[in-house]
């Protein structure tokens, strides 16, 4: 049995295969297998992956017809055999030492999974890298120590990814830990990471940065702005399976909350401007749905946050005129969205609610605005003073 089996799954990622492999066949754990996965490629990655496995017996290669990266990864994660199992993306690449040092720490403190801290990346034309370091969590005190992440709801906090270190394969077949099998690459990372850190029992992230990952890859599916509801798909999935486990449900459900909100707002920036309407109508009901049943926990939220939401939720049309509405459209339609959201706002003003903070706030105000005035005519005699002298 191999110490570690790397799920290799490629489509369309000619440009950056070779760097890629090299890195993985090169590593100092060689005791490895190297499960590659070309979802229906058009361009020439199955001829480069073939180039590969004719030269090196670790190497098991599947060549399918186009699916999904889930189906993809689940094939991989079926075929697997060794005792930890890794991803790399194909269109990113890995030091020498990374799968070595993470086996190592995974044995010696019998971990169910170890991720470590990584490095995000572009290339400009002449070859130049630029890097930018990414703590998984912004706490030196999570790290190098073993945590249980299934009573540790608030380590959702961290930077999500699935590729940054090993997991246990008895530990992910002992929880039926899968990707959901959507169509194209629609953020099927996100329904098993969240898995892995709800159902783990043993776990450790450790502070040295080894997975380099791409930025730069025009074709990259965060890049995508036709994949509108994805995430949401992604997320009523997740709610499913933790749904299943009422005591872990229970535990997670409003990190969970918070984690779909976060990666709501992120789709809304990234999808194109004519679906940004629908798509703040179907956030708004999720999170009103959210909030009606008890799977939000404000206190999670930032003060700004809770704002936002109490504004999608009760002031839809306004939240979409203020913090969606396209930058680019044309001159007419901006002036009159600004006339549509000035309606909007002077609605506000004219509540009970907004009267009365506006009075509650009205000496702090007016204390604030002496106290300019005082500061202004302070100044203005400093200056004066100095043009005398």
């Amino acid at each position: 049995m191999a110490k570690v089996s790397i799920i290799v799954p490629a489509y369309n990622v000619e440009p950056y295969l070779v760097e890629c492999m090299e890195s993985i066949t090169h590593q100092t754990l060689e005791d490895i297998e190297i499960i590659c996965i070309n979802d229906g490629s058009t361009d020439n990655s199955l001829s480069i992956l073939k180039s590969y496995a004719e030269k090196d017996g670790r190497i098991k290669l599947v060549d399918k017809e186009n699916g999904g990266y889930g189906i993809g990864m689940n094939i991989g994660l079926d075929m697997a055999a060794g005792e930890y199992i890794g991803i790399v993306e194909p269109d990113d690449f890995v030091p020498v030492n990374m799968f070595g040092n993470l086996y190592d720490a995974a044995k010696k403190n019998d971990l169910d999974f170890v991720k470590a801290d990584f490095y995000r990346f572009e290339r400009a034309s002449n070859g130049d890298m630029f890097l930018t370091y990414n703590h998984l969590s912004k706490k030196a005190e999570d790290y190098n120590t073993v945590f249980n992440p299934s009573r540790t709801p608030d380590a959702i906090r961290w930077i999500m990814n699935t590729w940054s270190g090993i997991y246990r394969r008895e530990f992910l077949n002992k929880y039926g830990i899968r990707h959901n099998e959507t169509p194209g690459a629609s953020f099927q990372d996100n329904g098993f990471w969240f898995q892995t850190f709800a159902f783990a029992e043993r776990a450790m992230i450790i502070d040295k940065p080894y997975y380099m990952n791409r930025r730069d890859n025009p074709n990259s599916s965060v890049r995508d702005p036709q994949k509108i509801y994805c995430i949401n798909v992604e997320y009523d999935h997740i709610r499913d399976v933790l749904m299943q486990h009422p005591e872990t449900w229970e535990r997670f459900k409003g990190y969970y909350t918070l984690k779909r909100f976060h990666n709501s707002l992120t789709t809304l920036r990234r999808i194109a401007n004519d679906c940004k309407k629908e798509y703040v109508e179907r956030f708004a009901k999720e999170m009103k749905r959210a909030r009606d049943l008890g799977e939000m926990d404000e206190n999670l939220f930032t003060p700004g946050e809770r704002d936002n939401i109490n504004l999608l939720i009760n002031q839809t049309a306004v939240y979409y005129k203020i913090k969606a509405l396209p930058m680019n459209a044309g001159s007419t339609s901006l002036n009159n969205n600004f006339k549509q959201v000035k309606t909007e706002l002077d609605k506000i003003k004219r509540s009970k609610s907004y009267r009365l903070g506006r009075a509650i706030m009205y000496i702090p105000i007016r204390v604030k605005n002496f106290a300019k005035k005082i500061y202004r005519k302070i100044n203005k005699m400093r200056r004066g003073y100095k043009k005398d002298e």
